[in-house]
């Protein structure tokens, strides 16, 4: 359980409309602060570019490995799909670097998946956006390292993940929400390491 949300009593269908909704409204504050704080990567040379990916892998790594942990493969059995910790791996090798894990984060149960999902599923959005940066600044270094930025293009991952958030039988609105603020909040921890 996270932050000690365990009363049965809150659990409930997560198939009602508006969870969507309830996560990007209860996310909107950390999640503007995330997005503050990462911008201040100059994605336009291979030192900011190496830093982001540095502090993104920092906080993707010990998700993904909480994830796991959980069993996010028989929540979303195409998992290994969705997984980018090779990608960003890939990437930080080509310039130079070694991706790790920065930050701790605590187990999740299946609501705290579905929390946690909402926030890598949702950054790929955002990712295409960094990457016409990057690829703008013409540096082939950066251009040959952008696994992680182009990571599941032309794939619907975000409408399938959409798809499962609204069809969960049972789950814990709150504890969704709050796994969500804790990815943000280990976003905003590797960014500060960087």
């Amino acid at each position: 359980m996270l932050a000690g949300v365990s009363d049965v009593s809150t659990q409930v269908g997560c198939s009602f409309p508006g969870l969507r909704e309830r996560l990007r409204d209860a996310t909107a504050a950390v999640h503007r602060e995330l997005d503050a704080q990462l911008s201040s990567f100059d994605l336009t040379v291979v030192a900011g570019y190496r830093r982001f990916l540095q502090a993104s892998a920092g906080a993707l790594l010990p998700l993904e490995a909480a994830l796991v942990e959980a069993g996010v493969a028989g929540m979303f059995p195409d998992w290994p799909e969705r997984s980018r910790g090779a990608a960003i791996a890939a990437d930080l090798g080509r310039l130079g670097s070694a991706a790790q894990s920065t930050v701790s984060v605590p187990p999740l149960t299946p609501s705290g998946m579905l929390g946690t999902m909402y926030v890598l599923e949702g950054s790929r959005l955002g990712a295409k956006f960094l990457l016409k940066e990057v690829v703008e600044a013409g540096d082939p270094r950066m251009t040959e390292a952008t696994s992680y930025l182009r990571h599941g293009a032309g794939k619907r991952l975000w409408q399938s993940f959409l798809s499962k958030l609204e069809s969960e039988e049972v789950c814990d609105e709150d504890e969704v929400i709050a796994a969500a603020r804790v990815a943000f909040a280990a976003f905003e921890r590797a960014a500060d390491r960087a």
